[in-house]
């Protein structure tokens, strides 16, 4: 079994999901492989768990951020700053 070509998909699937166990139970099921085996290939497979906030995101979906409310906030602030300053006198 080469480790990155032949894995099945739910084993990649659980591996990227952060569930190792997972991934060598499913393993040694679907090709009889000893627990040492098994634990072998997901070890050598290559595949990382993938960060959480990744994970928790749809297909496509872009990461969020919270630098444009930052910069929104400050934009409001600058021309609420310039309209005091303008008309104060």
């Amino acid at each position: 079994m080469t480790p990155n070509r032949d894995l099945p998909a739910n084993v990649v699937a659980a591996l990227v999901g952060g569930n190792k166990i997972q991934a060598i139970k499913l393993l040694r099921e679907q090709t009889g492989l000893g627990l040492k085996e098994a634990m072998d290939v997901v070890e050598s497979s290559g595949i990382a768990a993938a960060p959480k906030a990744m994970a928790e995101r749809s297909p496509g979906e872009a990461p969020r951020s919270r630098t444009g409310w930052l910069v929104a906030g400050a934009v409001v602030a600058g021309a609420v700053g310039y309209y005091f300053v303008r008309h104060s006198g």
